[in-house]
């Protein structure tokens, strides 16, 4: 008979990207009693990965547990950017509810549309919190009409449509019910919490189910499944099964050697978790997000795992042979590189590998290139070297053979006397415009459909074009005919004639036919792009020329020469520079871009070639 666990609540935060998440994760926890007075808490404690810390966004999923009037309060805070959305729609099974944080000034925007369609599609209920409400620009009223259109929209029942709605500011700790109480603390977003969200249900006395929906790794235990009780009870030291609803043949019978429970921000060992516990489960090889783990009291029976939206974009991973391959990497060879992809596919739920025809080359797909750049920063910072080839997208093909191609809906705020600019270069990039509208502050929203291989190296120019005023989110909207060429770069390359090291000299020659990415003193070799061309061709130069001494001429002539400060690209602005007969070296200590043809005289035959098709 199934009962439910009046002293637990499930539930996961979710909004669009830097809404506040994280920072009202954080308050939670303070005012939950978590860390004693006198503890050190930084920012954004819930972002642990040096990733997220640096670029300020959540990347994966995280568990934690606070207690307010005894009841234990399981919260996972989920990722905001559309790239990373696999995270938050495998981790909703494991809840009974969500919290969906929206910008009281921003409001509705598009990852908050795609967040809670995943929520609404498993019944969730849903507490709507408008954050940010501290902002001399905040707009709460016409927030919350926004956030009820976008319910209906997403066709929710009576019970959601029917949401409480909680104003707060998570930067200076307090959450109201109304805009006209005094602002406190966050004891009414607990409070909502309890009365609205469901307790779990399930029966205690029927066989154990656990559906993995999270993998960790610690390097002293191995991997660590984490996933909720659905039914019956599990042990410590229990013997159980492994079984997967999408692999009818996975059968393995294995032991619960270590069991956990969440506390805060730690894992708490515990001898026995009961139904709606939130458990990760260590001591077992081979568990995989969407594995059930089954007592042998009874038939195991697998729980089906969510759906998970498919990749939009490919690139691919090789083993980097250029002049200077292996010099900087600790991993270099196709097996180091194949092994760690396969060991991503673990967690990442969203992400796909496939073979090519050279063994020293991987088809690797994910949600979009901030997907895939965050797992080629993590690679080169665990010491892999490698090549990266440019993003392409995934073509699909409908019943006539037709050829369809992935759509994005691009949401751009931009200052007024930016919007010509921003609708020229996206119509070039065959965006079609969809909606115009002023905001508060002197900002326009224009709306866009657009393929998604028109933004492809486009968020650069984007930047440049609004002088870093702009702000663009996309969200996939679906696959439709392919809508004709793109022209991705209207400039050419610079390339480096021979293999030596840039001097001065030879650099102030070159830097009157484009932009350097190179200054004076590093390695070059031939073939390598050391900046972008002012014309729309690829022109050879020989950076490593010096000048030649006479009696007349002294080495000292060279300090009146001056060079315009090279142009520094991160791994994302060389990603989206490269274009399709380019590759970007990636190492621990270096980006470098070159020609996947080195030779020159067959790379001039292979231009001739193209320009001549």
């Amino acid at each position: 008979m199934k009962t439910k666990r009046e002293d637990i609540r499930n539930i996961a935060i979710i909004a669009h990207v830097d809404h506040g998440k994280t920072t009202l994760v954080d308050e939670m926890l303070k005012q939950s009693g978590v860390f004693r007075e006198n503890q050190e808490v930084q920012e954004r404690v819930m972002d642990s990965n040096d990733i997220e810390r640096e670029r300020g966004i959540t990347i994966l999923s995280k568990n934690t547990a606070v207690f307010y009037k005894g009841i234990k309060i399981n919260i996972i805070d989920t990722p905001g950017h559309a790239d990373f959305g696999g995270e938050v729609e495998r981790v909703l099974k494991m809840v009974n509810g969500v919290i969906l944080v929206v910008d009281a000034f921003e409001g509705v925007m598009p990852q908050t549309k795609f967040v809670l369609k995943k929520a609404l599609a498993l019944d969730l209920p849903v507490i709507t919190c408008l954050n940010k409400i501290d902002r001399p620009e905040a707009r709460p009223e016409e927030v919350i009409d926004e956030v009820l259109e976008l319910l209906m929209d997403l066709d929710a029942s009576d019970e959601q449509l029917d949401c409480p709605f909680i104003f707060a500011s998570a930067k200076d700790g307090f959450a109201v019910n109304d805009l006209t109480e005094e602002n406190k603390d966050m004891s009414p977003l607990f409070e909502t919490i309890i009365e609205h969200i469901p307790a779990p249900e399930g029966d205690p006395d029927v066989n154990t189910q656990v559906l993995i929906s999270t993998i960790d790794y610690n390097e002293y235990v191995g991997r660590i499944g984490i996933g909720k009780v659905d039914n019956g009870c599990l042990k410590l030291n229990q013997e159980a099964v492994v079984v997967n609803h999408h692999d009818p043949d996975k059968m393995n019978k294995v032991r619960i050697s270590k069991l956990y429970e969440f506390d805060g921000l730690d894992k708490v060992d515990v001898k026995e978790a009961g139904v709606g516990s939130i458990v990760a489960i260590s001591g077992i090889a081979d568990i995989h997000i969407g594995d059930t783990i089954c007592g042998l009291d009874g038939d195991p029976v697998a729980i089906p795992f969510q759906k998970i939206s498919e990749p939009t974009i490919s690139m691919n991973f090789m083993v980097n042979d250029s002049p200077f391959a292996g010099q900087e990497g600790k991993y270099v060879t196709s097996r180091h590189i194949r092994d760690r992809l396969m060991r991503e596919l673990n967690t990442d739920v969203s992400l796909r590998v496939e073979d090519t025809d050279s063994p020293e080359c991987l088809k690797v797909s994910g949600r979009g290139e901030l997907h895939l750049s965050v797992l080629i920063e993590n690679m080169r910072r665990e010491g892999y070297e490698f090549a990266v080839s440019k993003a392409e997208v995934l073509y699909k093909e409908d019943e006539k053979g037709k050829k369809l191609e992935p759509i994005e809906r691009a949401f751009v705020d931009v200052p007024e006397e930016y919007t010509g600019v921003v609708i020229e270069k996206l119509s070039q990039r065959k965006g079609e415009l969809v909606n115009m509208s002023p905001i508060t502050g002197g900002y326009t929203r224009i709306e866009f459909k657009i393929p998604s291989r028109g933004l492809i190296g486009y968020r650069g120019d984007f930047l440049t074009d609004t002088r870093g005023n702009g702000i663009i989110n996309t969200t996939f909207e679906g696959y439709e005919p392919y809508k004709g060429d793109i022209a991705y770069r209207s400039t050419g390359s610079l390339i480096a004639f021979e293999t030596g090291e840039s001097v001065t000299y030879g650099l102030f020659s070159a830097q009157d036919r484009g932009t350097l990415f190179i200054g004076p003193g590093e390695r070059v070799y031939g073939g390598m792009v050391i900046g972008q061309c002012s014309r729309n061709e690829d022109i050879e130069l020989n950076v490593c020329k010096k000048k030649h001494l006479t009696n007349t001429r002294s080495s000292s002539a060279d300090e009146a020469l001056t060079l315009v400060p090279p142009r520094i690209l991160s791994l994302e602005q060389a990603l989206d520079f490269i274009e399709t007969d380019e590759l970007l070296e990636v190492t621990p200590e270096s980006l470098r871009i070159r020609k996947r043809i080195l030779d020159p005289t067959l790379r001039k035959r292979a231009n001739f070639n193209r320009n001549n098709q």
